[in-house]
């Protein structure tokens, strides 16, 4: 029989994995499901489309539903360019923290998970483990990964999602979505700018669209549920934009990607219908003065928001184990909000502070660390 790893083991070797999302995580995954093999458990796998990733969920104990969730992400942010004091993908300690990448968001958890998970195996109890990818470039795993599950495994229940809450139980986050968006303009030389189509200036116009929401939803009353948030609306972005051939022609291209952030409450639908209508609008425009213009857009991301539960079992759970009492919300989304469109009952808890993930030198507490392995000794002694 396989060796029962500590958490601080199971977290040391998944950091060796340098799992950042443009890359491959199947050795993690690899190594994970023959672990949890060598104690019997089995693991199922949901493959990536496109990329060599895949998504690994396992049930323990009896083949029952209803059962308690833990939901982590493999992937991490890059490191490229940061100034780290240690190697990254080697789990350090130093002055009561362990430094590394993804110690804090969020193999630290995922180690706990698994560690939680081979305990409730041999003790006969009903758990699930859940590991997706592409977290870090738009929760993009998460959704296959659940709809593969179905019917796999027993559908589960209360759903934990140990992104970096300080073992806080947030109940709340705002959803997403993110347009790539490329207008295509018609080149002149800009000394007859009336005759062509500067992809950058009508870009402009789209962009300023943010500025014009943003302005709005500052200046309006929030509703109670928005209120519990920072900042309590709804946010427009964009942060990157690229274009433009020379100073003195007209832009033939322009890229950039308008992001939301959404208060639970609004409606999301409507919210990228303005976006779109914005959108024709101005490509309308342009194509009267040229027919060869048009504005594309991809979907790049779309994130629901976690919606405080009346009642909520996963709630509950957190609560019970904690002692927490307190309301808390965030505004960064999670795949929390994924769980609860699928039906589960969900809520964020997991060691660690969200102001350390994707920074250089990356690191968890000692401290929250073992709140995290306190809290899943408490939850696999409640189990069944």
């Amino acid at each position: 029989m396989t060796t029962r790893l500590s958490p601080l083991e199971l977290m040391t070797k998944l950091i060796s994995f340098p799992t950042v999302s443009r890359d491959t995580n199947l050795p993690l995954v690899d190594w994970v499901e023959d672990y949890l093999n060598g104690h019997g458990i089995t693991a199922h796998r949901y493959y990536h489309l496109e990329q060599p990733k895949a998504a690994l969920f396992a049930h323990v104990g009896p083949d029952v539903e209803g059962a308690v969730v833990l939901s982590g992400h493999t992937d991490v942010v890059p490191v490229d360019g940061q100034p780290w004091d240690t190697d990254p993908f080697v789990v350090t300690e130093l002055d009561g923290k362990y430094f590394g990448r993804g110690t804090c968001d969020m193999k630290g958890f995922d180690a706990l998970a698994i560690w939680a998970l081979v305990e409730a195996h041999h003790a006969g109890k009903p758990l699930q483990l859940a590991l997706s990818f592409d977290e870090e470039v738009g929760c993009l795993g998460a959704p296959p990964m659940i709809e593969a599950m179905q019917g796999v495994v027993p559908k589960g229940g209360a759903v934990i999602v140990g992104e970096p809450s300080m073992m806080k139980a947030v109940t709340g986050h705002k959803g997403g979505q993110g347009f790539d968006t490329h207008v295509i303009g018609f080149e002149v030389h800009s000394s007859l700018l009336p005759t062509g189509v500067s992809a950058i200036l009508e870009g402009a116009k789209i962009i300023n669209f943010a500025n014009t929401c943003n302005a709005a939803n500052t200046a309006a009353t929030p509703s109670p549920l928005a209120a519990m948030f920072d900042p309590p609306f709804t946010t427009w972005h964009v942060g990157q934009i690229t274009g433009g051939t020379a100073h003195n022609i007209t832009a033939k291209s322009c890229r950039f990607s308008m992001d939301f952030r959404a208060v639970p409450g609004d409606d999301v639908a409507a919210l990228k219908q303005s976006y779109l209508t914005h959108v024709a609008k101005i490509e309308r425009g342009m194509q009267a003065i040229h027919p060869d213009t048009r504005i594309e857009i991809d979907a790049r991301f779309d994130v629901p928001p976690l919606k405080p539960e009346e009642d909520g079992e996963a709630e509950a759970l957190v609560r019970g184990i904690t002692g927490d009492n307190g309301g808390h919300v965030v505004s960064y989304g999670t795949e929390a909000g994924q769980f609860q469109a699928a039906g589960y009952s969900a809520v964020v808890c997991g060691p660690g502070d969200i102001a350390q993930a994707h920074q250089p030198n990356e690191f968890i507490t000692k401290q929250q660390f073992e709140a995290g392995h306190s809290f899943m000794r408490d939850l696999v002694a409640r189990l069944g």
